[in-house]
């Protein structure tokens, strides 16, 4: 079969491209700046790709098109697709009837931590023999790729609550049909889509709808939300995670970089590795729980854990320069970004300055609907510097409250001269975005080398 993708370049759809193209199948495909890390792992596996969405692209005559939810009415290909009444379907269906048939499914859905849970899933499983396939929002450091069809049984998939296309306002991971689906959290987010966080929960019943009443529902104990969505409704085994006390499910006892593992209050294992805050940890027991449901003893899980390398882009390290340091990290969301600038707070100890560099670049934050809450995002900063550039809201009045601690540039090049500014021996500078951020990382290293 030609698969002709398009919106090829995001982290989601590119990964169904690899799927695609690994399955035998002649893939192409087209972005609207087709743009690295990406498009480079896509040229690498023989898949070509087309700068834009113009019409010409109908003479590629594929089987289908396959239309990420970058696809909008008035897109001039998706126009003459329709006009044409040619065959399209969205990245979600496609995966689902003809890659996750068949398979054990392990979905890791929730608001934060997605990405960094279905990579230790995905690695637990391949440490213990089972080589799972695997489908993820980032590129997981234990494999160097973000997706593979794996010959093992289970499937693992990063289930993201956005919408499938433009035609089918559905979550993507109502698509999915999982076995075993981990929630991992939930927050209001997403707010170009959704009205209210009530909105979201009905979505992930839907999820819960669909998993088999032999499958299991891994779940975060400490989430109201998540537990109204399971009054709801709910069929199959509930596991929990981050309980209390001897309650039944999993919990940690000890520091995010080495701790005990417990189940129903007995020790079951000992995780100890180089990742940071509580967020990891309680990502660690979602994934030895999920693996746990495809016959992984805890134990094993926490062993493969401690040679977990964790995500690109997440706390990643991109250069020191001067005894400065300089971070990448995909935070975007206010608690996110919290979470992140706490567990870099416990690595460097509460003397050591932290510069947290970041810029508002998801549509729910583009839109102001949280900037209320950036200050209390940033509170263990030392220093915070917005990008501001973009924004239909004013970013300094936004972080008011936090008087000199705070500043703001509308250019990358601004924020950089703010950051040179500041800047002394010792300290750490935390970029967060869930974009390129304009080459920041780069740019930062090369100055302060000057």
């Amino acid at each position: 079969m030609h698969i002709h993708i398009l919106g090829i370049c995001g982290t989601f759809m590119g990964g169904v491209a690899a799927l695609a193209r690994e399955a035998g199948h002649r893939v192409t495909g087209c972005d609207a700046g087709v743009y690295p890390p990406m498009s480079d792992q896509l040229r690498a596996l023989g898949i070509d790709l087309i700068e834009g969405y113009g019409v010409d692209q109908l003479e590629l005559k594929p089987d289908l098109f396959v239309v990420g939810n970058v696809v909008s009415r008035g897109n001039p290909l998706m126009e003459a697709i329709l006009d044409a009444g040619l065959p399209y379907t969205s990245g979600p269906q496609w995966l689902s009837e003809h890659v996750l048939q068949g398979r054990h499914v392990l979905a890791v859905a929730g608001t934060h931590g997605k990405t960094t849970t279905t990579s230790m899933l995905t690695w637990i499983l391949e440490a213990c023999g089972l080589q799972p396939g695997f489908l993820v929002g980032g590129v997981p450091q234990n494999f160097g790729v973000s997706a593979r069809l794996g010959s093992g049984a289970p499937f693992v998939i990063e289930a993201d609550e956005y919408d499938t296309a433009f035609f089918d306002k559905r979550s993507k991971f109502v698509h999915y049909r999982p076995r075993t689906a981990v929630l991992n959290n939930l927050e209001f987010d997403h707010a170009d889509i959704f009205a209210d966080l009530a909105a979201i929960e009905a979505q992930f019943h839907h999820l819960v709808r669909t998993v088999p009443a032999s499958g299991r529902l891994v779940v975060n104990a400490r989430e109201e939300a998540l537990e109204r969505v399971l009054t709801r409704g709910c069929w199959s085994d509930v596991t929990r995670f981050g309980v209390r006390g001897d309650t039944p499910g999993f919990r940690a006892r000890g520091e995010p970089h080495a701790f005990d593992v417990l189940k129903a209050g007995v020790l079951v294992g000992r995780v100890e590795w180089s990742l940071l805050g509580e967020h990891n940890q309680m990502n660690a027991l979602a994934a030895i729980a999920a693996a746990e449901h495809v016959g992984v003893p805890p134990q094993q899980a926490c062993e493969a854990l401690g040679r977990f390398e964790n995500v690109k882009r997440r706390m990643e390290v991109k250069g020191e320069v001067q005894g400065i340091t300089v971070y990448d990290d995909f935070a975007h969301h206010p608690t996110a970004i919290r979470t992140t600038v706490d567990g870099l707070r416990r690595k460097v100890g509460p003397d050591a300055r932290i510069l947290a560099v970041f810029e508002p670049r998801s549509n729910t934050m583009k839109l102001g609907t949280m900037k209320a809450l950036l200050p209390w995002s940033l509170e263990d900063a030392d220093l915070a510097i917005c990008h501001s550039g973009g924004l239909g809201w004013d970013a300094g009045e936004a972080l008011a409250e936090m008087g000199e601690r705070a500043m703001v540039a509308d250019t990358i090049d601004g924020v950089v001269a703010k950051v040179l500014k500041a800047a002394r021996p010792g300290d750490h500078i935390l970029c967060m975005s869930n974009g390129g951020f304009g080459g920041i990382h780069a740019k930062l290293l090369a100055a302060l080398g000057q």
